[in-house]
């Protein structure tokens, strides 16, 4: 199996090379489409919180991932529909066992100082990411990578040097799987993988990630940070692909606040901003070439916890949780609440996952009305009613989203079930700690597929995954999924997978996603048909108005 590099037009070096001159008279043309540039190459976009790191190692969120793949590259990179197209990597061969996959990389990688990037810095990298002493959030990813002693690494019990990668040499990186993953290509594409530089974090420690101190092997450079405010990247002259990069300036803005984002977008101060919840309608009719909303590889749901330490203990009962789950009504969230193009959610998985068929569940082939009636028995059944009411709480990271959505299904659980719920919002930061160390009852969660198969969100659902915040354990879960990732037909056991979710009920599945922003109709090259909505400012390019 082999992956080799697309040939680029040869006019394009000549075109990008003397940019400089071309962007200050306006006459710059996109070298393959013709199309007249824009004077000022600067792609401006919001995000709604500042991410916990933009060390690859370290990093977990999807936000610090599309910073990640600006500032770095690893084996592989997507193309605008999703596909495998070389990065470092030009191509990879396959042991006949499927256990072996071997690396070719190209020479002409740089980082950023003008040193070679070679496979050592991968097997640095990996072994990183996976050893105790950084006690990554993301470690766990390497696990599900099958990578050999994988498992004993992260817990302690083994050497980092023991881990299944190694540099053969320069350009060649051999990894060593315990068990064949048809999608391991595609995990490569996942900034955990991603490539450091060695000498730079020897010589700053936890400071290495700031302006002046990185050096990084991407297409751009980081150069300005202001933490909760802004953060800049600009062109790497040292990338190997340099010539063929048109957007020279990537700024990030953190606001809070969607509808402040919308106002400053329509002001022209931003490229790209989500559409707040319900405004997608208007705004795709007052905006038709400006509104976007397609389908993206995230699920939306509310996480229950389920440890006896600091749970709700009405909330280890089952029913108590299927009610629950019944008594919303996600149809109203979808179509009133958010109104952007997303589905309703009964199972984990989002119906758009590659190869996955979306089971029916039984709560999905009831109407809402027999929902609610069901819901209504099962509190019975569990004590609760208007003379002994439930009372729980539920938090959210701040988003005036998330607001709207926790307070509409706080309405139903009240009006269905005369459940009693106390609302708390958090910052980002703060919530995620808060989550991760289940000192919660109920909380909002969302799920962003690393790769597009359905293991990337059912392995949440193992008891060993690090980001299985419910504190779920089922070990008939734990075994199909196991089974699954060496299956040739793995859907039957994803959808038995998805049937006990759907009974035990330790997530309350709300939404599939939608990707629903505004985007500048004079940016050219968002990955519209790309699923997981993996962007990479330098396919990027804005044209002359």
């Amino acid at each position: 199996m082999t992956l080799k590099t697309k040939l680029l037009a040869t006019t394009s070096a000549f075109l990008i090379a003397s940019t400089g001159a071309l962007y200050a008279d306006g006459h710059a043309t996109h070298p393959e489409t013709g199309e007249a540039l824009a004077s000022d190459q600067t792609f401006t976009y919001r995000d709604l919180d500042e991410s916990p790191s933009i060390d690859p190692g370290v990093a977990e969120d999807s936000a610090g991932g599309d910073i990640l793949r600006d500032l770095f590259e690893g084996l592989y990179n997507q193309d605008a529909d999703g596909n495998l197209i070389p990065g470092v990597a030009l191509s990879h061969e396959v042991s006949d066992d499927n256990l072996v996959y071997t690396f070719t990389l190209r020479d002409d990688a740089k980082w950023s100082n003008g040193d070679t990037v070679t496979a050592g810095d991968f097997e640095y990298a990996w072994k990183r990411a996976a050893s105790p002493e950084l006690a990554s959030p993301y470690s766990w990813f390497i696990e599900l990578m099958a990578l050999e002693n994988a498992s004993a690494v992260i817990a302690g019990e083994m050497e980092t040097s023991e881990l299944g990668v190694t540099a053969i040499d320069d350009t060649t990186l051999e990894v060593r799987l315990t068990k064949p993953l048809p999608y391991f290509p595609q995990m490569v594409t996942h900034f955990t993988t991603f490539p450091v530089h060695q000498a730079t974090i020897e010589e700053h420690g936890d400071n290495w990630t700031q302006p002046g101190n990185m050096v990084s092997n991407g297409a751009y450079v980081l150069t300005e940070f202001v933490p909760q405010e802004r953060m800049v990247r600009e062109r790497n002259e040292m990338y190997w692909d340099n010539e063929n990069t048109i957007i020279e300036r990537v700024v990030r803005l953190v606001i809070p606040d969607e509808n402040v984002a919308l106002t400053r977008y329509l002001a022209g101060e931003l490229d790209r901003t989500a559409v707040p919840a319900g405004q997608f309608p208007r705004l795709s009719e007052q905006y038709p070439d400006q509104a976007l909303s397609v389908p993206t590889a995230c699920s939306y749901y509310y996480t229950i916890n389920l440890t006896d330490e600091n749970s709700n203990p009405a909330l280890l009962d089952p029913n108590v949780r299927q009610a629950l789950s019944l008594a919303v009504n996600r149809d109203v969230i979808v179509d009133n609440v958010l109104a952007g193009g997303q589905k309703a959610a009964y199972t984990f998985t989002h119906w758009a996952t590659a190869g996955f068929e979306t089971p029916e569940t039984p709560i999905a082939t009831m109407d809402q009305a027999e929902r609610e009636a069901m819901a209504k028995e099962l509190m019975a059944e569990a004590g609760f009613g208007p003379d002994n009411p439930l009372s729980v709480n539920l938090i959210y990271n701040t988003s005036e989203a998330h607001k709207s959505v926790a307070i509409a299904i706080s309405q139903m659980w009240q009006q269905t079930l005369g459940v009693q719920t106390e609302l708390g919002n958090q910052e980002w930061q703060t919530f995620l700690e808060t989550r991760g160390n289940q000192d919660y009852e109920i909380a909002r969660a969302g799920w962003c597929a690393d790769y597009n198969e359905a293991s990337t969100f059912l392995d949440l659902m193992d008891s060993g995954s690090g980001y299985n915040d419910a504190k779920y354990n089922n070990p008939e879960v734990d075994a199909l999924l196991e089974q699954a990732k060496t299956s040739d037909n793995p859907q039957p056991l994803y959808e038995q997978v998805e049937q006990i979710i759907a009974r035990d009920v330790p997530i309350i599945p709300i939404y599939h996603y939608a990707s629903v922003n505004m985007l500048n109709e004079n940016l050219e090259g968002w990955p519209v048909n790309n699923f997981q909505q993996n962007w990479y400012s330098k396919d990027f390019y804005k044209i002359a108005e």
